[in-house]
């Protein structure tokens, strides 16, 4: 699930970086976030 939703806002970034150009602060922003819960999620993970 939080790979689909990251992969998702990995799409919308890349559109928004070629067509969107205005609104891509904000995508890129959502892009960093997706990947620092990923993150947490990877580590979290592997304490199991």
């Amino acid at each position: 699930m939080l790979y689909t939703i990251a992969a998702i806002l990995l799409i919308l970034w890349l559109l928004g970086f070629v067509v969107f150009h205005v609104a891509s602060g904000i995508i890129h922003i959502l892009l960093v976030l997706a990947l620092i819960v990923g993150l947490v999620q990877l580590f979290r993970g592997r304490r199991v």
